[in-house]
């Protein structure tokens, strides 16, 4: 086990974000020595901002970063990836959507890999979603030759030497790709989150 930083960037997930960091909470002592979670508060406009500071005072491992404004999934991430102070980093989405429990399966491949991702088992979005994916993906391994199963899934795990190399820029949510674009030199492993 090593020392992790985990981000969540929140933009209007009052309903959500409390049991978010709740349950990673709970599994975080089983995948690392030490740890800590970085909240990005995106500018949200409901009691997201209020929860996160309820939860930093419950929680001294929690570090809460406030946007004035709204800016963005990817710069919501930068600012958390700037604010990380462990060696491994891993971020997800805020809203709940995966099993933390899997991060298990990723915390284990840091020594081989520079970047381990996740990807979807059975998506449960609509059809239309799921062609879009399965296109974006296919065009991201023909242009920018980053061949992965799942591009945009946000259940990464990451050395925090790859942000000695790579300059986030992009704000929105192609941060995935940029990323992995970027640093597709990097060795990468994958594992199937549910």
């Amino acid at each position: 086990m090593g020392d992790l930083s985990v981000i969540f960037s929140a933009f209007n997930e009052e309903g959500n974000i409390r049991c978010t960091v709740e349950t990673m909470i709970q599994v975080l002592p089983k995948v690392a020595t030490r740890w800590e979670i970085i909240v990005v508060d995106d500018g949200s406009s409901d009691a997201t901002a209020l929860i996160c500071q309820e939860l930093k005072a419950q929680y001294p491992e929690i570090v809460v970063i406030c946007h004035g404004e709204n800016r963005g999934y990817g710069a919501g991430l930068k600012s958390g990836i700037m604010s990380a102070k462990h060696d491994l980093i891993f971020f997800s989405h805020s809203d709940g959507q995966f099993d933390f429990r899997d991060l298990e399966q990723l915390i284990c491949w840091p020594e081989d890999y520079d970047i381990v991702g996740g990807y979807g088992g059975k998506r449960q979005d609509p059809l239309y979603r799921r062609v879009n994916a399965l296109r974006w993906n296919v065009l991201v391994r023909l242009m920018l030759g980053v061949k992965v199963r799942d591009i945009d899934c946000a259940f990464n795990l990451f050395r925090r030497e790859v942000f000695d190399h790579v300059q986030i820029r992009c704000v929105g949510a192609m941060v995935n790709t940029e990323i992995l674009a970027r640093r597709h030199s990097f060795t990468c492993a994958y594992a199937r989150s549910k």
